[in-house]
C-alpha cells in the first residue's frame, strides 16, 4: 500500500466555529480528524482525514482495562505573513515514539505522521484562530482496539489526530503562579512511565493537584519518588530555576518528560550565551538558595502555556516568594521569543517553525 494516499472525506455537516473571545481550552473542535489502523498482517495502515465522529469500541476493547495508550500534544499558529505555522513538529513525532517504545506500541512513520497532519490542518485551516495568544492545539494519540482481555499488548490500534482552536493561556498577561510542594504523592520513578507521555500518568497527579487547590495553589511541585528529595517537575511543566546568575534545570533522569519546549529554553539559553545547567538539585538545595537570597526567578514550561512563572512556594507552614510574585525579565524574554517565532513575529534563526 502507498503510505502517501491519503483518502479525503469532507463532512456535509459543518459546524458553526465559536468565538475566538470565548475558546478556552479543549472545549471546541473541528469538522474533520485524521485517522490511522494498525494490525499485526499491514502495519499502519489506511491513512485518511474523515469526520470527527465518536467512536465505537467493544466493551473489552484493551485500552479500556489496561492503560496502553500515548498522546502528544502540539499547537498550529496563524503567523503573521498568514502563512499556518507549526513549531518543532518532528519533535514531537519522535517523543510519541519513545512513548510508543515504552509502551509497547508500534512507532508511527515519522513521514506518514507529519503527511497526515499537514493534510489535516489544510482540510481545516479555517478553524486556526487569528487573535493574539491563541492556536490551534493539535492531539495526536494511539488506543488499542483488540477485543482482549488478556494482559499483554494488543495486536490492533488506531491513530487519530484531533484539534481544538484555543484561546490565549494568559488573557491578561503572564501572570506567577503559588505551587505546593508535594511530599506524599508520585508522579514517576526511574523505570517507570514518567519519561512517556500516557494518559495513567496525569489521571495519577489528580488528588495531589486537588490537595494543592484546596491550599489556594495553582499547581503541584513533584519530587522524586524514592527519596521525596529531589526536584522533578511542576504540575504537567519542566522546570527552571535562575539562582545566583544561572539557569538550572532538573535533568532527565528516566521519571522525567523529555519537554520539546524545555529542549528549546535550553537551547535559546546557549545561543545567548546565559550559564544553563541540567543536573539533578534537592528541595534542601533550592530552599538554602532561597535563604541566601540569590533564587531570582522560576518558572515552568510546556506546550501549553509556554512559560508559567511561580510567584511562591508552598511547603508545610513555609511560603517562599518568588521575585516579589512577579514575572521575571528573562521568563519574559523567553516567552516573547518562543512565541514571536511560533508565530513568525520573530526571525527563526534556529530553523524551528515549518509552514504548512
Amino acid at each position: 500500500m502507498n503510505k502517501d494516499n491519503i483518502t479525503i472525506v469532507k463532512t456535509t455537516n459543518g459546524k458553526a466555529k465559536p468565538s475566538e473571545n470565548a475558546l478556552g481550552f479543549g472545549k471546541y473542535f473541528t469538522d474533520h480528524m485524521f485517522v490511522l489502523d494498525y494490525d499485526i498482517d499491514n502495519g499502519w495502515h489506511s491513512p485518511r482525514v474523515v469526520p470527527y465522529e465518536p467512536i465505537t469500541l467493544d466493551p473489552a476493547a484493551m485500552v479500556f482495562h489496561y492503560g496502553q495508550t500515548v498522546f502528544e500534544g502540539l499547537k498550529a499558529y496563524y503567523g503573521t505573513n498568514g502563512k499556518t505555522m507549526l513549531f518543532r513538529p518532528e519533535k514531537n513525532v519522535e517523543r510519541l515514539n519513545r512513548s510508543c517504545n515504552r509502551l509497547s506500541i508500534p512507532e508511527i512513520d515519522e513521514e506518514l505522521f507529519l503527511k497526515g497532519l499537514k493534510t489535516l490542518i489544510a482540510v481545516e485551516k479555517e478553524w486556526i484562530p487569528k487573535e493574539d495568544g491563541t492556536s490551534l492545539y493539535i492531539r495526536p494519540f494511539i488506543l488499542p482496539t483488540e477485543t482482549n482481555l488478556r494482559v499483554a499488548p494488543a495486536n490492533s490500534y488506531k491513530f487519530i489526530i484531533i484539534l481544538s482552536p484555543v484561546g490565549a493561556y494568559y488573557a491578561e498577561g503572564i501572570h506567577p503562579v503559588a505551587i505546593n510542594v508535594e511530599k506524599e504523592y508520585t508522579r514517576a520513578v526511574l523505570g517507570g512511565t514518567g519519561t512517556a507521555k500516557t494518559a495513567g500518568n496525569y489521571c495519577a497527579g489528580y488528588k495531589a493537584q486537588k490537595k494543592a487547590s484546596e491550599q489556594g495553589a495553582a499547581q503541584v511541585l513533584w519530587l522524586d519518588g524514592v527519596e521525596k528529595k529531589y526536584i522533578e517537575e511542576v504540575g504537567s511543566m519542566n522546570i527552571f530555576f535562575k539562582i545566583n546568575g544561572e539557569v538550572v534545570t532538573p535533568e532527565l533522569n528516566g521519571s522525567i518528560l523529555e519537554g520539546i519546549t524545555r529542549m528549546s529554553i535550553i537551547e535559546l539559553l546557549k545561543k545567548w550565551g546565559i550559564p544553563v545547567t541540567e543536573k539533578k538539585i534537592s528541595f534542601e538545595e533550592f530552599v538554602q538558595a532561597y535563604e541566601d537570597g540569590i533564587v531570582e526567578e522560576v518558572f515552568g514550561t510546556g506546550t501549553a502555556a509556554v512559560i508559567s512563572p511561580v510567584g511562591e512556594f508552598r511547603f508545610q507552614d513555609k511560603i517562599m516568594i518568588i521575585n516579589n510574585r512577579e514575572t521575571g525579565e528573562l521568563s519574559k524574554k523567553l516567552y516573547d521569543t518562543i512565541t514571536g517565532i511560533q508565530t513568525g513575529k520573530m526571525e527563526d534563526e534556529l530553523n524551528w517553525t515549518i509552514e504548512v
